[in-house]
């Protein structure tokens, strides 16, 4: 479990924090999601996760452990992180690449065990990425680098994953396989925090949401919860309506077209 409990962080030199009081908590078992428009403090809530943004006061802990007072190593083994920008440092075959996730699990002198083999490679099939693993990290598209990102993490494993926008630049069809498997590690027993801006996506498949707005909470529950109308107005300042997903009967949002005055 992951928990944010009043969490304030605040960059150099800005004026006021970009997280601000925070308080919510990624239950195993459950996929949280976490949305909010540009500058709300999503992706600053993975950095300090990441321990690259410092915590001003407040704390984050996972199973109530304080994560700056965890090993790194340590707490790789227990925690995997998709950050939402992450570029290759050198060019690597794919599957070496997705086995870099077992290296807080390798032993002494670096030693590989025939374990974590088969783990790379259920690793590999289940990101759908089989078809990838002899070529070049320099000759991925956007999608298939996002994808083996997730086979590394998934490699990685541990009791919790967190994602930030993982589904850019993948289609409509790796859209839905990727949010079908994220809703398959929660249902497997593992803490799964999604931030991402497809509200109509996560809507469908997160068990609550958090939304954020300025860095704050502005609200927090089901999807039919928070995905209200009025609420959602607010926070995006753009029209919209709220209507039902004909398919499985999740709230979806529809943004409206703002009237322009013709002369």
């Amino acid at each position: 479990m992951i928990s944010f409990e009043e969490v304030r962080i605040r960059y150099r030199r800005a004026p006021g924090p970009a997280v601000d009081d925070v308080s919510f908590v990624v239950p195993r078992a459950q996929l949280t999601a976490v949305v909010g428009p540009n500058g709300s403090g999503k992706s600053t809530l993975v950095r300090a996760v990441l321990r690259r943004q410092p915590v001003e006061s407040g704390r984050i802990t996972i199973d109530g452990t304080r994560i700056d007072e965890v090993d790194r190593r340590a707490l790789a083994r227990r925690l995997a992180i998709v950050p939402q920008r992450e570029e290759a440092t050198f060019a690597l075959p794919v599957r070496e690449f997705v086995a870099l996730g077992r290296f807080p699990h390798e032993g002494q002198w670096g030693a590989r065990a025939p374990a974590d083999d088969e783990l790379v490679r259920r690793a590999v099939d289940r990101a759908g990425i089989g078809h990838l693993a002899s070529r070049s990290t320099a000759e991925l598209s956007g999608g298939e680098w996002q994808r083996t990102r997730l086979a590394r993490a998934l490699a990685q494993g541990g009791e919790a994953i967190v994602l930030d926008e993982p589904t850019t630049f993948l289609d409509v069809a790796h859209e839905m396989a990727m949010f079908e498997l994220f809703a398959e590690l929660a249902a497997d027993g593992m803490a799964v925090m999604v931030v991402s801006h497809r509200l109509n996506l996560v809507a469908r498949f997160a068990t609550s949401i958090v939304l954020l707005g300025e860095g704050r909470i502005v609200a927090h529950g089901s999807p039919s919860e928070v995905m209200q109308g009025a609420v959602l107005e607010r926070v995006y300042e753009w029209p919209l309506v709220v209507l039902r997903d004909p398919a499985v009967g999740a709230p979806a949002l529809l943004p409206l077209r703002r009237s322009r005055r013709t002369r």
